[in-house]
């Protein structure tokens, strides 16, 4: 009869070991959930056994079959693009992390739960990683120290989230808040990027009719005006910028875009700089029209990670540790190191975070309020909430703030080139004019 090894919680949350000598994995975990105790990992023993035992020989150096050659072609071609292969996107990460605490809770073992994910994923990375999750719980790891291993794709805030509820014993009640706060940080992300939809449109639109104008239009105004003008008539100034730009961008593209693509480098090269990334991130976040949707978003997402960590069992000094390398915003980063450094000394939570001048009164006395009575992660989560529904409004009054702005963006461009192109036709009707009143005088 075969012999399983597994690892089960009982219901203080202590972790249990031991072998059991049935038939099958589902007699297994039958008999660990009678016994009382919740399964985290059933593996069978002698299974690596019989692996060793099937193991073919190893035909490396092994001669040819008589009476012909053998030949053994091995296509395997393993291209990593940067940024690309090694990349899992986010929603994809959240529906993985949803149908995964669906099944933990529904009270399937974890590893059986890895193993359904697997057969079932599209996704080719994810599909390889949680294989990987798989066969590092069957060697004897933890979940947490499985994800632990894959840092590209589970960061800080997940390992350390399950790793809570591993030493808790209530692994599917951390699932389960980390899947809703995945889906609630994708669905803000969702509508910012639906918000920013437009303005790139109408940016794209106005870039490609500027491009016909300079490199097409222009020109041929250019050639019409020395005709009828004759030589030693200077254009309007206005004129001669317009016809600068577009003999630059025609007759210098090469040149133009060097400069361009330079230029963007060197604003790369800046903001990686820590004095060039803390002034950008301050910029960002006090920017006209922009600006209050990226603080909003700044703060939600603030308050719901330390909310979310805190009211998972992780330690309020590691959650703010977390939160510092995931606000995505060194301003906001910042204050959140003031604060843990609050806290480790004993002190409150409120005052750096209201000398950081990023945290509105509001989110200060709220927060003040927690910690006063004791329910910071519930307060935590309240304020969340509320800048949810603060980033709508705050999208709903760009989007149509932007619409106009746009708009007459593209019209001041347009109508400054149309306008360059007709002064000098002023000025040539006007001097006709004068050559044809002249004689009649």
């Amino acid at each position: 009869m075969p012999k399983f090894s597994y690892v089960a919680m009982d219901s203080r949350g202590k972790e249990t070991k031991g072998t059991l000598d049935v038939g099958s994995q589902n007699e297994a975990i039958s008999r660990i959930k009678d016994m009382g105790l919740h399964p985290t990992r059933i593996v069978q023993v002698d299974k690596d056994k019989d692996k060793t035992k099937a193991k073919p020989a190893d035909t490396k150096g092994a001669p040819a079959k008589k009476g012909g050659l053998h030949k053994e072609i091995n296509l395997n071609l393993n291209i990593k693009i940067p940024g690309l292969t090694d990349r899992v996107k986010s929603k994809v990460l959240t529906t993985f992390t949803r149908q995964l605490a669906t099944l933990v809770d529904a009270g399937l073992p974890l590893l059986r739960g890895l193993r359904v994910l697997e057969k079932q994923e599209k996704h080719p990375l994810l599909k390889k990683i949680i294989g990987d999750l798989g066969a590092s719980i069957e060697s004897g790891s933890t979940f947490s120290e499985a994800l632990a291993q894959h840092p590209k794709v589970f960061n800080r805030l997940y390992v350390n989230m399950v790793k809570a509820g591993e030493l808790g014993g209530v692994l599917e009640v951390v699932l389960n808040r980390l899947a809703e706060f995945m889906e609630k940080a994708q669905k803000i992300k969702g509508k910012v990027i639906s918000a920013m939809f437009y303005p790139v449109a109408v940016l794209v639109v106005a870039v490609t009719i500027l491009g016909v104008l300079m490199v097409y239009v222009v020109p041929k105004f250019k050639a019409i005006f020395v005709d009828l003008l004759g030589p030693g008539k200077e254009l309007p100034q206005f004129t001669q910028i317009v016809l600068g730009i577009s003999d630059m961008i025609a007759n210098h593209f090469i040149v133009t875009m060097s400069v361009l693509i330079g230029l963007f480098i060197l604003f790369q090269i800046f903001i990686r700089t820590k004095a060039g990334r803390k002034i950008f991130d301050r910029f960002k976040l006090n920017m006209p029209v922009l600006g209050p949707v990226i603080k909003k978003v700044a703060i939600s997402r603030f308050t719901r990670t330390l909310g979310t960590l805190i009211s998972s069992g992780v330690p309020i000094l590691q959650a703010l540790t977390i939160v510092k390398e995931t606000s995505g915003n060194v301003i906001v980063s910042d204050a959140v190191a003031a604060v843990h450094e609050s806290v480790k000394e004993g002190e409150t939570i409120t005052a750096p975070l209201e000398a950081s001048g990023v945290f509105p009164p509001m989110v200060i006395s709220m927060v003040d309020v927690g910690e006063q009575t004791g329910a910071l992660p519930e307060m935590l989560m309240k304020i969340a909430d509320n800048y949810d529904d603060e980033v709508d409004n705050a999208v709903a009054a760009m989007t149509s703030l932007l619409e106009p702005i746009m708009i007459v963006f593209l019209a001041v461009i347009v109508g400054s080139i149309v306008i360059a192109l007709f002064l000098p036709l002023i000025s040539i009707i006007d001097s006709l004019g004068q050559e044809g009143s002249g004689p009649g005088e």
